[in-house]
């Protein structure tokens, strides 16, 4: 049974793989910004971690600090309590005293323990947010060179006769022919306006020049 649960699961396996090699093999940059979202999860998931640490060690700190003046508090009234007599009340003061002073012990052990893993949880964190950035820019920089790459490609194709069908240059001389034509249609109307606006300048000039009296 152990062996068929085996097999099958390197089946499975083995499976996932091939849809992963067809994939990558399909559309690496997508594979890869499948890779940097998980990855992104997953950081996303230790700053919870550390943002939980921090709380823990606020919560720590704060039962460290009561237990602490609790503690001083019930030394002081054990004191008391004996100098007055009241050894019934010295007896309970010194007992709590006692617990507290056990559990400052305690909370100072956690205490300390907690700092240590948060610093540890950060370092890790900090270095995962490295990771993480230096992938993001090796993608950036295989998507630069995967865009240079299809563009020379399609260049390539466009400018090269021997891989290009004839359809396309057809196309490039249709637009280069229009773009003629259109040139040729603006610099006709704009000479016939230029023209026209130095002709009836020219008109106006000798029509002042006819009216002025001969002296």
């Amino acid at each position: 049974m152990t062996n068929l649960f085996t097999r099958i699961k390197n089946t499975v396996l083995a499976d996932l793989h091939e849809a992963l090699d067809q994939k990558e093999n399909k559309n690496p940059i997508a594979l890869l910004n499948q890779y940097l979202r998980e990855s992104e999860q997953e950081t996303e998931k230790v700053r919870k971690l550390v943002e939980r640490q921090y709380r823990l060690r606020d919560e720590f700190t704060k039962e460290l600090h009561q237990a602490s003046e609790m503690a001083a508090k019930r030394k002081y009234q054990a004191e008391v309590a004996a100098k007055a007599g009241e050894e019934e009340l010295y007896q309970f003061a010194q007992s709590e005293f006692q617990q507290y002073t056990a559990r400052v012990e305690r909370l100072s052990a956690s205490l300390d323990q907690v700092k240590g893993q948060l610093g540890e949880l950060e370092r890790k964190y900090e270095e995962m947010k490295h990771k993480l950035k230096d992938m993001q820019l090796r993608r950036m920089e295989l998507m630069g060179r995967e865009n240079v790459t299809r563009a020379n490609q399609r260049m390539n194709q466009v400018l090269d006769s021997n891989t290009y069908s004839d359809k396309a240059f057809s196309r490039f001389n249709e637009i280069e022919n229009y773009l003629d034509g259109l040139e040729h249609k603006v610099n006709s109307s704009y000479y016939r306006s230029t023209i026209d606006a130095k002709v009836a300048e020219l008109e106006k000039n000798i029509k002042l020049e006819e009216s002025k009296p001969i002296s």
